[in-house]
């Protein structure tokens, strides 16, 4: 059974940057397409991007420019990088296959854009 785990969130000001990992265990992530995803409050759960199997990447609009998503070099690893940071951008952070994020949810890592 895959096991997900993410971690390396915090509290940032606005501009600043975060880099976020997600580690997989029970499972080899690299052979799925795999999705970094948020959730703020009050609002339902959201792709913010997206990374498949060749090394294509999504993102959404909202994160253009700003986030990178990639895979380590271990293989069992995916990053989140987020650079210029908004205080909208502040929600709990998860990882799941994409675009069906059909493994149970991680506890997520909570990010706070704030000054």
């Amino acid at each position: 059974q895959v096991q997900l785990v993410e971690s390396g969130g915090g509290l940032v000001q606005p501009g600043g940057s975060l880099r976020l990992s997600c580690a997989a265990s029970g499972s080899i992530i690299y052979i799925y397409d795999m999705g970094w995803y948020r959730q703020a409050p009050g609002n339902k759960r959201e792709l913010v991007a997206a990374i498949i199997s060749g090394g294509s990447t999504t993102y959404a609009d909202s994160v253009k420019g700003r986030f990178t998503i990639s895979r380590g070099n271990a293989e069992n690893t995916v990053y989140l990088h987020m650079n210029s940071l908004k205080p909208e951008d502040t929600a709990v952070y998860y990882c799941n296959r994409y675009p069906s994020p059909s493994v149970s949810w991680g506890q997520g890592t909570q990010v706070t854009v704030s000054s």
